[in-house]
Order: C-alpha cells, then sequence, then structure tokens
C-alpha cells in the first residue's frame, strides 16, 4: 500500500512525502525509525478516491487556468522552485479540483518529472497546445515568459469564446420563448376559440381552418412530435459525434447566414494567434500548425490545418499552402507572404490576429443590435396572426347577432 505522509524531522523542517507499506502501522514504525514525528498519514488510494467524489461535479474553469498561468509566471520570476509553486498553489486553491490538479503536478514533480509532462496527465485542464508550450519553454529556459504569453492568449480566447457565447444566447432565448408562446397558444387558447367559431356556422376564412387544423394536430399528435423531436435531436447528437458529422456540422456553421461570417471571423482569429503565440515561443513551424488544428475548434478549419502541415512538411511555403483553400481569405495569404520574406511572420500573424478580433468584436455588436429588434417583431407578428387568424372570424360572428 503507497501511503502519503506529512512529518517533522529533527531540525524542525517540515517533510512530506510517499512511503510504500503493508499497512499503516509498519508506514509509521518506518517513518519514525527515520528520526520522523508523524504530522498526518494517510492511505492514497482512499484520499484519491475521496478526490475523484468531492470533484466529480467540480472542474477548472478557462477563468482559473489565466489566473493560474499569471501566478505561476510571478512566482518564476521570484525564483521560486517549480515544485514550491505548485505546492503553494495548490495550497491556496479554493476550488477542490484545483487543488487536486496542483497537487498532482506537484508530486509529479517530486518523483523527477517535467513541467510538461506533468501537466499532460491533465488533459481536461491544460489542452496539448499549454502543454507543448510549456514544453518549448523548459527547452528554451524562458518558463516565465511562456506562462505570461499563455495567459495573455487564454485571456483574449476566454474574452473572444464569451462574446461569441452572449451574441448567441439572446436569439436562441427568444426563439425558445417564441415557439413556447405558439405551442400553448395552439393547444390551450386556439381550440376554446375554435369551438366557438365552428359552432356558429358561419364560413371559416381559408387562414382560419389552416390554424385550426395545425391547432387539432397539436393536441392530437402533439406527444408524436415530441418524440420525433427528441428522437431527431439524440440522432443528431450522435451523428455530431462522428467524424463526418463533426465535418458537416463545421460546414453548416460556416454557411449560416450572418452567423457563418461571426464564425468564420472567430476561427480566423483563433489561428492567427494561436501561430503567433507558439511561433514566438520557439514552437517549431509544423508542430504550431499542427496544434493549432486541435485547439481551432471546427473541422472544417482543422482538415484545413492538417492539409497545410503536410504541405509544409515538403518543403511548401505556408502561404503557397493557404492559398489552396478557399475558406483561408486572400489577405491572410498576403500578409503570411510578406511575414515569410521578411522573418517577421510571427509579428505579421499577431498583426492579422488583432485585425480578426476586432472585426468579430464589431460583427458580434452589430448581430446584436440587429436581433433584438428583429426578434421582437417577429415574436410580436407571429402571435398578432396567430390570434388574429381566430378573432376575425369571432368578431364577424357577434356582429350578425
Amino acid at each position: 500500500m503507497l501511503f502519503e505522509y506529512e512529518a517533522i524531522d529533527n531540525g524542525g523542517n517540515k517533510k512530506n512525502g510517499n512511503i510504500e507499506a503493508l499497512n499503516e502501522n509498519v508506514a509509521i514504525t518506518s517513518l519514525q525509525r527515520r528520526g520522523l514525528i508523524i504530522v498526518s498519514i494517510q492511505d492514497k488510494k482512499k484520499k484519491a478516491g475521496l478526490s475523484m467524489e468531492i470533484t466529480m461535479f467540480q472542474r477548472v474553469t478557462t477563468k482559473e487556468v489565466v489566473i493560474l498561468s499569471r501566478q505561476i509566471a510571478t512566482l518564476f520570476e521570484a525564483q521560486v522552485s517549480a515544485l514550491r509553486i505548485f505546492r503553494l498553489l495548490g495550497a491556496e486553491a479554493e476550488n477542490p479540483a484545483v487543488q487536486r490538479v496542483m497537487t498532482e503536478i506537484s508530486d509529479d514533480l517530486q518523483a523527477g518529472s517535467t513541467i510538461s509532462d506533468a501537466m499532460a496527465k491533465h488533459d481536461k485542464v491544460f489542452s496539448p497546445f499549454y502543454v507543448n508550450m510549456i514544453r518549448s519553454g523548459e527547452e528554451s529556459g524562458k518558463l516565465e515568459f511562456i506562462f505570461l504569453n499563455l495567459a495573455d492568449y487564454l485571456d483574449r480566447t476566454y474574452e473572444v469564446s464569451s462574446k461569441a457565447r452572449g451574441a448567441l444566447i439572446y436569439p436562441a432565448f427568444v426563439i425558445f420563448v417564441f415557439i413556447s408562446v405558439m405551442v400553448l397558444m395552439l393547444t390551450l387558447v386556439i381550440p376554446k376559440l375554435a369551438t366557438i367559431i365552428l359552432e356558429a356556422g358561419q364560413e371559416v376564412p381559408l387562414y382560419t381552418k389552416i390554424v385550426i387544423a395545425i391547432s387539432d394536430f397539436l393536441v392530437n399528435y402533439g406527444f408524436l412530435v415530441l418524440a420525433g423531436v427528441i428522437i431527431f435531436a439524440f440522432m443528431s447528437y450522435r451523428y455530431g459525434q462522428t467524424s463526418e458529422g463533426e465535418y458537416a456540422l463545421g460546414e453548416i456553421k460556416l454557411k449560416i447566414p450572418f452567423v457563418g461570417n461571426l464564425y468564420d471571423k472567430l476561427y480566423l482569429s483563433r489561428i492567427a494567434d494561436n501561430l503567433s503565440t507558439m511561433l514566438e515561443s520557439g514552437v517549431p513551424m509544423v508542430r504550431a500548425i499542427e496544434l493549432t488544428g486541435t485547439v481551432v475548434g471546427n473541422r472544417v478549419y482543422e482538415e484545413i490545418l492538417k492539409e497545410t502541415a503536410e504541405d509544409v512538411k515538403t518543403g511548401s511555403a505556408i502561404s503557397a499552402a493557404f492559398q489552396k483553400h478557399e475558406q483561408v481569405p486572400g489577405i491572410i495569404v498576403q500578409m503570411i507572404k510578406v511575414g515569410e520574406e521578411s522573418g517577421e511572420l510571427g509579428k505579421i500573424l499577431k498583426t492579422m490576429s488583432n485585425f480578426y478580433r476586432r472585426e468579430f468584436n464589431n460583427a458580434v455588436d452589430t448581430l446584436i443590435d440587429l436581433i433584438e429588434p428583429a426578434m421582437i417583431v417577429l415574436l410580436g407578428l407571429g402571435v398578432g396572426s396567430l390570434l388574429a387568424s381566430v378573432l376575425m372570424p369571432i368578431y364577424t360572428i357577434s356582429g350578425s347577432f
């Protein structure tokens, strides 16, 4: 069994570590023979199981990774050892998930692992992009610079992603409310009004007949419609998990009117930002392109970057490789070509990243300004048309008496 212990030696210094023993008593005896005073000792498997139960519904957010990166960079600049840094951050973290990750990384460092290898074990917290950036920093001896770069990069990514989600939440909410109101009216309100209209025995307009027919269908077969929607959503989700489905979904995102243009700017900004950050941190070109493909967030652009990496491996210039794909705008191709010729590709890509990030922010602001009144008008027209289709015949009936 493996036990984790905290103890104090003869000099009053704290000692932390692991010891292999048959049981807890044997472990305590072994430590005491070394002249250590036991402060605490615990079965590591039980501790890991308890930690897993506590953190099962908790996760490390992007914001927390940004803060951690800045703290690590600051502590490296202060000449604090890597092991001490992760011990401190684990002890000070409020989120149990962060505590667990930092503690496990520090344990791996104590066992002789590198920071990048220790972080690679936590792929849900640190992406392949993040890990490779750290590996580059270890090789170049500029870890504090890399951590600061990562914090800045994650800040930009978090800001852009948050704005994208915010732009889509409002219209999604309005559409959900619109559909809910229409369904409630067709299943609860319209049937009662339809009874009055039909019992009057007068001629019913065509549009009123259509509304009453839809209402009858939903009342009698609404559960089938609901079941069909659930099945379709489930099948779509399963299809979206396949390689073919991911690519199809990526294409659909880019072809949606207005929104597709928004996604284009988001992915182009992300590609330029990733590449510039990695190139300036010393990551090899081909590896930078491959890693960018894994974090871009769209299968279409991921395939483009894979093909680009293969072309660059065979000796092609990046600009020439990008030029083969219609999804990559000509301005990016020309700017990359200038960067290749001048040897300032990293700076050129950062400029393009800033440009597309501004374009994305402007597009989001414009879209929100247009969506809000459009959705309100659509909701008003839908409900108004529905009510008018049944109220007009009722007014006609009441006027005939």
